[in-house]
């Protein structure tokens, strides 16, 4: 499956348990990231997590697929893990079959958010690795800049639809340069949590 995991990180000035709030919510979700357009959750997991059903709408068609995903609120070294399963047998999805995480991390200026996935392509390699894998990384970034944005400011994800990249002269507007693409710590930051190795499957 791995051709370059996708890595994601990015400061963001507010406390864990705000953070906690706007990513862990299916509802709130998908306002701030634009890889989903829906997330329902449809059944819990024994492990305390949850399945669900998502949606990525695109002209003339909407991809669904399904997942798992199980949250760690409590660990001893006060950083919080996510861990995700996800799937999908539509055609037209540039996603396959993937598994990946978010890490939280307290700062003394607020919390650093990570995320690491990998998937199987679903186009093809060569058209993964020269167009879907570099698109999708880009909209990750993007997507937590957004995501900073509320979190710091009270500004809804709606105000920065993603017509606004243009939108060159708008000072405080997301980008994705803002994120480090990269792994920035070495105490196991980018290491996938072990959660994800007991996950139910999708």
């Amino acid at each position: 499956m791995r051709t370059g995991r996708v890595y994601v990180e990015i400061d963001i000035a507010c406390a864990v348990d705000e953070l906690w709030a706007l990513t862990q919510d299916p509802a709130l979700h998908p306002r701030w990231d634009l890889r989903f357009s829906s997330i329902v959750p449809t059944d819990r997991l024994a492990s305390g997590g949850y399945r669900f059903r998502y949606e990525r709408r695109i002209p003339l068609h909407t991809i669904v697929g399904t997942g798992t995903s199980l949250g760690e609120r409590t660990r001893p070294d006060g950083t919080r893990t996510s861990a995700l399963r996800f799937t999908t047998s539509d055609r037209l999805s540039p996603l396959g079959e993937g598994r990946g995480y978010w890490r939280y991390l307290p700062t003394e200026s607020g919390t650093t958010f990570i995320t690491g996935y990998d998937y199987a392509p679903g186009w093809g390699r060569l058209v993964d690795a020269l167009v879907s894998r570099p698109l999708i990384g880009w909209m990750t970034a993007w997507s937590f800049d957004r995501l900073r944005i509320w979190a710091e400011t009270g500004t809804p994800p709606e105000e920065w639809p993603l017509w606004t990249v243009l939108q060159f002269w708008r000072r405080g507007r997301p980008r994705a340069s803002r994120c480090l693409r990269a792994p920035r710590y070495a105490r196991g930051a980018d290491r996938e949590p072990a959660t994800l190795e007991t996950l139910e499957a999708p």
